[in-house]
């Protein structure tokens, strides 16, 4: 690990200030992909600025027609949530005890990692990430491997999550890691429908083929039908892109059917 400056600012305006005054910043959350990535030494910035001291990013409120999870929330607190059952499930699978209790949504939020659970609840809960600077539609979030639409000094400040009718999150994990190797989030509202898509592609997207079947005929034979482009899915020593796009239809399938 090489030498750094360490912040721990109590407040965004502070957390803020650091970043600006630093020559590479790079802001911690949970830690679970910098830390590991500080001590291979595949990254040295010139100052860590460490979020934990914010206490007003860790909270989950319920407002009624949604939910807003602060930032800094552990896994845990949301998988112990109960205002949308199918979000707590999604947090309650990933990683371990360990991880759950030191990862936070907005660090997983904000690294994009094309394996990660919670791209797939945002764009299905047609999820708004609020920031210190504004707010972003889940729909224009996700740009591609390990990239987002935030700003280098643009702190998450909460994930607001709209409650549906009903939902289901369906995965497929790594036996090692527990990432997801293909994770589907089906979620329906009244009549409309939002899928979510992670581990299959470079970030987190939206099935919309399926969308417009399960809208029509929400049934779990409808996802057969629905069209899917693999042609640039992930392919890596654990699963063929051909074998992802098989899982996606199987979890698909496995979502839609714990709804109906």
């Amino acid at each position: 690990m090489y030498q750094f400056k360490y912040h721990k600012p109590t407040s965004l305006d502070q957390a803020a200030a650091a970043m600006s005054a630093a020559e590479d910043g790079v802001f911690l959350a949970g830690g679970m992909t910098l830390i590991p990535t500080l001590k291979a030494r595949l990254r040295a910035p010139s100052d860590v600025i460490d979020l934990a001291g914010i206490a007003e990013l860790d909270s989950v409120t319920d407002n009624g027609d949604s939910i807003s999870v602060g930032a800094l929330t552990r896994h845990a607190s949301v998988a112990a949530s109960t205002a949308i059952p199918a979000l707590a499930d999604l947090a309650s699978q990933i990683g371990d005890a360990q991880v759950r209790n030191r990862g936070t949504i907005g660090g997983s939020v904000s690294n994009s990692d094309p394996a990660a659970d919670y791209p797939a609840a945002v764009l299905a809960l047609d999820a708004t990430i609020r920031t210190t600077s504004r707010t972003i539609a889940a729909d224009d979030f996700f740009l591609d491997l390990f990239e987002t639409a935030l700003d280098e000094d643009e702190i998450v400040t909460n994930v607001e999550f709209k409650k549906p009718t009903a939902a289901a999150y369906a995965k497929f994990p790594n036996p090692a890691s527990r990432y997801a190797m293909v994770g589907v989030f089906v979620a329906r509202f009244g009549a409309a429908v939002r899928v979510g898509v992670t581990g299959a592609g470079a970030c987190g997207f939206r099935w919309t083929a399926l969308e417009e079947a399960l809208a029509s005929n929400f049934a779990a034979s409808a996802v057969e039908g629905a069209a899917l482009d693999a042609s640039e899915f992930n392919e890596d020593m654990h699963a063929s892109s051909e074998y992802r796009a098989h899982l996606v239809r199987v979890m698909a399938e496995q979502a839609v059917a714990a709804i109906a």
